[in-house]
């Protein structure tokens, strides 16, 4: 089963532990600026830093798809509850 919150968080149902919305604009802002250096950077020939740029694009996808299924938990937990982009 998942859950909004991982267990022994300090945050509460009303005050969560993580800006869920937060994070996922901040993972795709990531994802797709160290998916363009990676390009950029395998087109220069920087082929050391393309590879790094590529892992932590991957890791961005990675935290997507944590915050992904933290979200459909949260929802299922509150349904109709809307969240801002802080909470």
């Amino acid at each position: 089963m998942t859950r909004s919150q991982p267990r022994r968080a300090r945050g509460t149902v009303g005050h969560a532990y993580s800006a869920l919305n937060l994070r996922l604009a901040l993972a795709s802002f990531g994802l797709v600026i160290m998916a363009i250096f990676a390009v950029l950077a395998f087109l220069a020939g920087v082929v050391w830093l393309g590879v790094v740029c590529a892992f932590f694009a991957v890791v961005a996808v990675v935290d997507l798809v944590i915050i992904q299924r933290r979200r459909a938990a949260r929802r299922r937990e509150e349904p109709g509850a809307q969240h801002s982009l802080f909470e």
